[in-house]
């Protein structure tokens, strides 16, 4: 989902209106790589050459606990908050009527959501094994209602009473609710157990374990996309920030700021309520979050600020160093679709019985490589180059494929 220049606020009719600007800011070269380097970061990740022994921060926890690699879906749903404001609210001041951006903001989420059933299909399309969750649907799901509760109402305060209900209501739901067959956490089965949890279970009530992407569990289910949507609700009002009439600068110590108190609460809130990605918990959304903001500060501080050395930002925005980021920062969703259903294909492949084309590739590079985590690695890392070339070629081309 690719920004646009952060517009003047219209006058607001509810919630608390935002002060105006006094000129309009450029485009924040800082998001569009940020999204890029999430995009490169989760091609990266999602298709190590050898899952087991890859490095540690190229993997998911394994199931309490954090890794960098469990930064990335949580950075990305942050990022689709913050342009959602900033796409709507430029055409809100346009003089869209809400109405129609609503149907536009609808067309969009439904897009996203038959892309993920693509990518979960490709290329065999087995409706008894089809994943209706997923990475895509989880951001349509969240689109969708990020946008709707900003065309309700484009106030901060009432979003803030959304992610504060939706964090502590998971909390309250998988702490004292009791799991059918189990009994209630930390009595009756242990706090966020594998399979004993609510929204394992609430999963597995929806649907059969040949749909689910771990069996018995999803790490995009039902009840968990109620956090994910907190995630998205963070970076609305990091967007909400971003058009306030305050300098750049300090907009940057604002988010810095925000992402320590956020990673403090993250944290507290793990000693009873454990960061854990899978699930999506309470504390993870805070943590994650908080990481997120600092990213975003950083990126604003060392991109989009001018300095002595470099006073016109434009200058920087032709800079060659930010190419490759950009490549994929401004084609975002259709890179990461490339590279499953690229994935897809490989593992579907089989040159011989019970090896497929993506372990045909790796073997030799392993043999080559004595080291195993290195070996994977190199794999991955020629994985995204796969993958970025096509996204340059539309970049050089000025090709930005939207949703």
């Amino acid at each position: 989902m690719n920004t646009t220049n952060v517009a003047l606020p219209e006058r607001q009719t509810g919630g608390t209106p935002l002060p105006s600007l006094q000129t309009r800011p450029s485009r924040l070269l800082s998001l569009d790589l940020l999204r890029g380097l999430t995009i490169g970061f989760m091609i990266l990740v999602n298709d190590n050459g050898d899952e087991e022994h890859a490095y540690w921060a190229l993997r998911h926890a394994a199931w309490n606990g954090f890794t960098p690699t469990d930064l990335v879906f949580p950075t990305f749903l942050f990022l689709v908050g913050i342009t959602t404001v900033l796409s709507l609210s430029s055409r809100i001041d346009q003089g869209i009527a809400r109405s129609r951006l609503f149907g536009h903001v609808l067309r969009r989420a439904v897009i996203l959501f038959l892309l993920g059933l693509l990518v979960n299909s490709f290329p065999l399309f087995h409706l008894h094994t089809l994943r209706v969750y997923g990475v895509l649907p989880r951001i349509a799901i969240c689109y969708l209602l990020v946008a709707t509760l900003y065309l309700l109402d484009r106030g901060w305060r009432s979003k803030v009473v959304v992610v504060v209900t939706l964090l502590v209501s998971y909390w309250v739901l998988m702490r004292f609710v009791p799991v059918p067959g189990y009994g209630v956490p930390t009595h009756g089965v242990p706090l966020l157990d594998h399979d004993g949890n609510l929204a394992a279970w609430l999963d597995r009530q929806v649907f059969s374990p040949s749909h689910l992407y771990e069996g018995t569990r999803d790490p995009e289910g039902l009840l968990s996309t109620l956090p994910a949507l907190g995630t998205a609700l963070l970076g609305l009002l990091t967007g909400l920030w971003l058009r306030s009439a305050r300098s750049l600068r300090q907009k940057a110590t604002g988010i810095a700021a925000a992402g320590l108190s956020a990673i403090l609460m993250g944290g507290l809130w793990n000693l009873s309520f454990p960061i854990n990605k899978k699930l999506w918990t309470s504390s993870y959304v805070l943590f994650a979050g908080g990481l997120s903001l600092l990213l975003l500060a950083l990126s604003i501080l060392l991109i989009d600020i001018p300095s002595a050395a470099e006073p016109k930002p434009e200058r920087a925005r032709r800079s060659p160093w930010f190419t490759p980021l950009l490549v994929f920062g401004v084609n975002a969703i259709s890179a990461y679709v490339l590279s499953e259903l690229l994935a897809g294909a490989l593992g579907s492949i089989h040159p011989r019985p019970g090896v497929n084309l993506s372990q045909t590739l790796y073997h030799p590079l392993a043999r080559l490589i004595p080291d195993a985590a290195f070996a994977s690695l190199v794999y991955s890392l020629l994985y995204v180059a796969v993958c970025w070339l096509p996204m340059y070629v539309l970049y050089r081309r000025k090709i930005f494929i939207k949703v």
